[in-house]
């Protein structure tokens, strides 16, 4: 009797070794979240001027797109969509803020901001899925969906509306501009419970308030150029050197071969300057074409996955969509993939060479202010889809709200760039080649079946 327990404690003891073997090495993640910062602002993007050697040396040894995508240009409805792997017109935030009403009293109005905010307790986000599967997960920096749990974090800094700050971060706001401290507090906590951790880690780098420490201030200022654009540059390389305090804590823990980063922006952003004669209502904000707009300015990111020994270094032509974050960390971590997501995971294309399911990429752009909470079709503004070199943009009318001198400037009927001749889309070339505004439009209804008009589509 003796020698049969034996003989079967031997493939339990294996079964067991096995299965905490296999939980041990369940990757960290690291999701490292640009906040408004053009997709050409890093020293490996060939930006001229701006110094970004951390980001630098993370493509080094990342598979880097460059011809990555935000769905939407606007930090709330694109953040969102990384939360749940959907476009804004499935996950039902599509714009920053509801509409403000001076007919409704606050406390009308903050029931608004809850209605909206409620939206990330339907969806299976990153989080909840992580903490079912025994991860140990962080909020820092950007957070607009109320107290850090309702996203499913098992820790945070952000607190959420109705506190002070609380409409996009309140102390998350904190990290990278003040102190890294709570992030290694966290990794050095997940470590001593011998736990798997997810961080996001999305500082208000190098958005605006443009304040840089004087010493990279002074690194960028020049006789020729705006104190403006200055101030900006010096915020990129800012956020930059925050990252690369946190890519170095991992590798002075011993963490980073098993930690997989993924590193994008939330959209786009071109610094305004007084030189550009813009007008009073852009101050020296974003100009024209960037930030809240479809425009390459406003949408385009590298997008960049880390993972040491289980991804090569290479970079890669596909297009590419923020809405591949979530499947790509799904495969990563073995956890089962949420049925009929859009996106695609990457890792089947940077591992195993599996081209991805996908021929065009489509996006959604609305108005910052959310007209009607139940009908998102109500302040779309744009639609867009790439297919190939082809670019098409779609306007769509809708209620004015408070940045309606940004889109004023823009064309109105269809517009379709060659991104290959023209990758500053300069020159709308939809009258010449009114048979493939015909095919990109059609990919768009497929994708997303709007009842109102696109203005000027036949």
């Amino acid at each position: 009797m003796k020698s049969i327990h034996n003989w079967i404690s031997i493939p339990v003891l294996f079964l067991t070794f096995f299965c905490q073997n296999c939980c041990a090495r369940q990757p960290n993640i690291v999701l490292i979240l640009s906040d408004d910062q053009a997709w050409t602002d890093y020293g490996f993007m060939g930006h001229p001027v701006i110094q970004t050697p951390h980001l630098d040396r993370l493509a080094a040894r990342s598979a880097v797109f460059r011809r990555g995508y935000s769905p939407t240009p606007l930090c709330r409805p694109s953040l969102m969509t990384m939360i749940t792997g959907l476009y804004p017109h499935q996950h039902g935030v599509t714009g920053n803020d509801p509409k403000p009403d001076k007919s409704l009293s606050d406390a009308e109005y903050a029931a608004q901001r809850e209605q909206l905010i409620s939206r990330v307790d339907q969806d299976a986000t990153i989080r909840k899925l992580f903490g079912a599967h025994g991860y140990l997960s962080m909020q820092t920096g950007k957070w607009w969906e109320g107290n850090y749990s309702r996203g499913g974090f098992t820790s945070g800094m952000t607190r959420g509306f109705p506190e002070p700050g609380g409409r996009h971060g309140d102390q998350g706001l904190q990290i990278g501009r003040k102190s890294m401290q709570p992030v290694f507090d966290f990794i050095d906590n997940s470590q001593q419970a011998q736990k798997p951790f997810f961080l996001w880690y999305a500082p208000m780098l190098p958005h605006a308030p443009h304040d840089p420490p004087a010493r990279l201030l002074a690194k960028y200022r020049d006789d020729q150029r705006p104190v403006e654009l200055a101030k900006y540059y010096a915020m990129c390389e800012f956020f930059d050197e925050t990252c690369g305090q946190l890519l170095d804590y991992l590798d002075r823990q011993g963490l980073s071969e098993n930690t997989l980063v993924i590193y994008v922006t939330d959209n786009g952003w071109i610094q305004a300057t007084p030189e550009m004669n813009l007008g009073k209502e852009w101050g020296h904000g974003f100009a024209p074409r960037s930030k809240q707009t479809p425009y390459e300015g406003g949408i385009r990111t590298p997008i960049m996955v880390s993972w040491p020994e289980k991804v090569v270094p290479n970079e890669y032509p596909d297009l590419c969509s923020t809405l591949d974050i979530l499947p790509t960390i799904l495969a990563a971590t073995g956890i089962n993939a949420i049925p009929d997501l859009p996106g695609c995971n990457l890792l089947a294309l940077i591992q195993d060479g599996k081209p991805l399911n996908r021929t065009y990429l489509c996006g959604e752009s609305y108005s910052h202010d959310i007209a009607d909470l139940n009908n998102h079709e109500t302040s779309l503004r744009y639609r867009w889809c790439i297919e190939g070199r082809w670019k098409l943009i779609l306007t769509y009318d809708c209620p004015p709200d408070r940045y309606e001198f940004i889109h004023a400037v823009n064309e109105r009927n269809p517009q379709l760039f060659d991104l290959e001749l023209d990758p500053h889309e300069t020159q709308n070339v939809a009258a010449e080649h009114s048979q493939q505004v015909r095919i990109l439009a059609a990919h768009l209804q497929s994708t997303w079946h709007v009842e109102k008009p696109a203005i000027g589509l036949p």
